[in-house]
């Protein structure tokens, strides 16, 4: 069976380049940077280069502006419990968008059961944050702004620099979440105005196991992690020195293939939405259109009348691998919180799928997914009691038009 690999958001193959370079860090250079002999001290360089090269890849001022954290997870714990606790005595409120990404909107949680308090912004229905909105959104008491530089499930390009310009002129420290856009797009900390900013390069043919977090000099941060003095004092723990070494070769190929990686799956994208609203009756692109407001290797679409994992199991037997909401949303049967945040309805968010390209991809393989998709939507509506609701004029669809008999 014919493997066809749409689920770049969740998990991207290692590049070659970055294996190679991991591979001794597991045997023959296995030091602890921490050491104080020869194999430490090889490892501390390879460390102190791939904070160079990440350093370079984020126009950062200094390396050491630089921290590597266990994945793009815990560099949001770190950048938004950080912040706060470091500034806890200026204030307690928080400010971030109704659709971060849920270590972001957990950890807000976190400190809120702690007696701060955070303000939620709302967005529109494409999912664009309004930096008037972010602005009426502040107080005197607030420390930290947080927002996303790419949503990570609907792929909408939110104007991060226009808020950091807010942020710097109300004085108030912005920490940008770039994990869905990194890779995608060049990452300027001082064009962003952004005083933390976190990706991790598994995103873009780098290895799991290791996040970065971008913290500049002047940016108050409390550890979360306390032992040793790894990562200047703020990141207690040994570092994972094979996949920290991936992450530097990562960043690297990463600037010097954007330009193309983006080009190439921008055709892409649009070839499967065109092709999609043309076969597939009933169907919503949740989002803005492809093209400059949107990251070209996202597709998130809602398919009326049936339901959003149903299609993605199907896909998977048919060998195509896809999503349906975000990889760390979980099961359980909720809906997306973004989708809700759009006002998308319930029926629409829990029929959504998301499709995410990568370099390797080809238009043939969007053309093999496009002749299988439309039977594997006929196949679940024949099965769906609203479908046939639908069908028999008892139930009005929320997508117009959708015409009876056009699934296949």
């Amino acid at each position: 069976m014919r493997q066809i690999y749409f689920d770049h958001q969740s998990a991207t193959p290692v590049l070659p380049e970055v294996i190679e370079a991991m591979r001794p860090f597991f045997a023959a250079s296995f030091g602890n940077p921490a050491s104080r002999h020869r194999h430490g001290l090889l490892a501390r360089e390879a460390l102190e280069k791939a904070r160079a090269q990440v350093g370079a890849f984020l126009r950062a001022e200094s390396p050491e502006e630089i921290i590597f954290t266990g994945d793009a997870t815990e560099a949001a714990n770190l950048a938004v419990k950080g912040t706060a606790l470091a500034r806890r005595r200026h204030g307690g409120h928080l400010v971030v968008s109704q659709i971060e990404h849920s270590s972001v909107l957990a950890s807000a949680e976190f400190l809120e059961a702690r007696g701060l308090a955070c303000t939620r912004v709302g967005v529109d229905a494409e999912g664009m944050i309004d930096p008037g909105r972010v602005q009426e959104a502040l107080r005197e008491e607030t420390v930290l702004i947080a927002v996303h530089h790419v949503n990570h499930e609907i792929g909408v390009l939110e104007p991060v620099a226009k808020i950091g310009a807010l942020a710097r002129e109300q004085g108030v420290p912005f920490y940008v979440d770039a994990d869905a856009g990194a890779g995608w797009f060049p990452l300027d900390v001082r064009e962003m105005g952004a005083g933390l900013l976190s990706f991790s390069p598994q995103r873009f043919g780098g290895p799991k196991g290791v996040g970065v977090l971008y913290q500049n000099r002047r940016a108050p941060l409390a550890p979360l992690l306390h032992g040793g003095p790894q990562e200047n004092g703020r990141r207690a723990g040994v570092e994972n020195v094979p996949a920290i070494v991936g992450a530097g070769v990562a960043v690297e190929i990463a600037g010097r293939e954007m330009a193309r990686r983006r080009a190439h799956c921008a055709r892409l994208q649009e070839r499967l939405w065109d092709g999609l609203r043309a076969g597939i009756p009933g169907i919503k692109l949740n989002g803005p259109a492809p093209g400059p407001a949107r990251q070209p290797g996202n597709l998130n679409f809602s398919v009326e009348f049936i339901e959003g994992e149903s299609q993605m199991l199907l896909c998977d037997m048919q060998g195509i691998a896809v999503a349906s909401g975000s990889a760390c949303a979980g099961s359980g049967g909720k809906s997306s919180h973004v989708l809700e945040a759009l006002g998308l309805p319930a029926a629409l968010a829990r029929g959504n799928l998301i499709l995410s390209l990568g370099p390797t991809n080809t238009a043939e393989e969007v053309d093999c997914f496009l002749a299988a998709f439309p039977k594997i939507v006929a196949k679940l509506r024949g099965l769906s009691p609203t479908w046939e609701e639908f069908q028999r004029g008892l139930t009005r669809p929320v997508v117009e038009p959708v015409e009876a008999g056009r699934t296949s």
